[in-house]
């Protein structure tokens, strides 16, 4: 959520930042809003010396030559009014704050400035390229057509178990999907520093709205039959952040770098508007598999965690040898939280292009703000707004799918990228 004294300070400001990224802030709306709350306040604070003041008066009524029963039923009648008023300033108070709390719940984060301008993906800026496409010398299948054919994938067992957009995996690809989890798991807990975190896979409503994901994107996520708020995690990124919520860290506890989770769990997403797009194989799923990294940081700090954590998903890629392409996305492609993104797009030969296959955000104090997420500042002593980033270290379906593509060979069966060998004792290839 946006800093309200930001926007009470500039609110032309604010709108015109919130219009890089095509979003139209109602700065009519706001104030209004702003203004009603306020006056709702000095109504109530108004009302409460009221009642102060005539709880008083008992004494001087009796003074006056009245009796002090007369007195007190003078003085309570006074007081029974002022407490009707003051229930309803109170309630007045309460729907203007809702209302407030409301518009900026949905309104997104500023772009950083080095954010470039734009409203589609095509406007996104490539940084840098790794690896070169490999040349096949022989008729190229999709990851579909290499799973089926080796009897691995099976998409109509999904279909007949629970719908579409699904996958049933066997055998070698099954042991493929789960090495590399291992495999990611292993690489940043180990090289790169990172704490391993487990989490639940189910979270409640106020966890969904410290990240961002609620209000806003409620039809994305799937939503349980309970007498509670709970939903099926869209992303590690969910949980793993919330760790921080209504939490004051200790400047120790951030150590130099701050906090960092590698967490590995399944994603839910209904893919809501999505229909018709990637509806073929383990592109874009109902359901998957995902590394989240998550920073906790200093603010000074986050700027270079954005390009740590990007770099150490660039890692996993490199070791697994598969060419792809970093571009930071514009203000209009930018996630709905975050402030700054990098996506990293691996090479799908099928497709003769690249696609997604990491998001690495960094959200400022967005997320925090939502989340009461602060550290203590040891300058200070006081509490300030935590900067919180994350990203997919990967996401485990698009590897796959990059690995059967990139490492298909002319029999059919499917190379073993070296670094994965060890999971497979001694085996070089998925055959059937």
């Amino acid at each position: 959520m946006l800093d309200i004294k930001l926007v009470r300070q500039s609110p032309s400001g604010v709108a015109a930042a919130l219009a890089r990224r095509g979003f139209v802030f109602d700065v009519a709306e706001f104030q209004t809003l702003d203004a009603r709350r306020k006056q709702a306040d000095i109504d109530s604070q108004n009302l409460l010396a009221e009642r102060k003041a005539a709880s008083k008066k008992i004494g001087v009524l009796v003074n006056q030559g009245m009796s002090v029963d007369d007195a007190k039923t003078q003085v309570n009648d006074t007081l029974d009014t002022i407490a009707g008023q003051l229930e309803e300033e109170t309630a007045r108070a309460k729907q203007a704050q809702f209302e407030l709390d409301s518009l900026l719940m949905g309104t997104p984060n500023i772009a950083a400035d080095d954010v470039p301008a734009g409203f589609t993906e095509d406007d996104n800026r490539e940084v840098s390229r790794w690896g070169e496409p490999r040349e096949f010398d022989f008729e190229i299948s999709d990851h579909v057509a290499l799973g089926e054919s080796l009897k691995l994938l099976d998409t109509e067992s999904a279909v007949k178990i629970t719908g579409a957009r699904f996958v049933v995996m066997y055998g070698p690809l099954a042991a493929l999907h789960r090495a590399l989890i291992q495999f990611m798991l292993n690489l940043h807990v180990q090289a790169h520093g990172y704490r391993e975190v487990y989490v639940p896979y189910i979270v409640n409503s106020g966890s969904l709205l410290g990240t961002g994901q609620l209000p806003k994107f409620e039809e994305d996520l799937f939503k349980l039959r309970t007498d509670q708020e709970l939903y099926l995690i869209p992303t590690a990124e969910v949980p793993v952040t919330n760790i921080a919520r209504d939490r004051i860290f200790e400047d120790k506890e951030l150590g130099e770098h701050g906090v960092r989770f590698a967490c590995h769990t399944p994603c839910f997403r209904s893919e809501a508007g999505s229909y018709g797009k990637d509806s073929r194989g383990m592109i874009r799923q109902h359901q998957f598999e995902k590394i989240e990294l998550v920073h906790l940081v200093r603010p000074q700090q986050s700027e270079e965690a954005l390009e740590t954590l990007t770099a150490h998903a660039e890692k996993v890629l490199q070791m697994l040898e598969l060419p792809y392409r970093k571009v930071v996305l514009c203000t209009g492609d930018l996630g709905f939280s975050s402030r700054k993104t990098y996506d990293l797009e691996v090479w799908l030969p099928a497709q003769n292009t690249y696609r997604e296959v990491s998001s690495c955000s960094s959200y400022g104090d967005y997320q925090a703000r939502r989340m009461r997420a602060r550290w203590r500042n040891p300058g200070t002593g006081k509490p300030e707004l935590l900067h919180t980033l994350n990203g997919s270290g990967l996401a485990v379906g698009r590897t796959l799918v990059a690995i059967m593509e990139n490492y298909q060979c002319a029999d059919g069966s499917i190379a073993i990228p070296d670094v994965l060998q060890p999971f497979f004792q001694g085996a070089t290839a998925l055959r059937g």
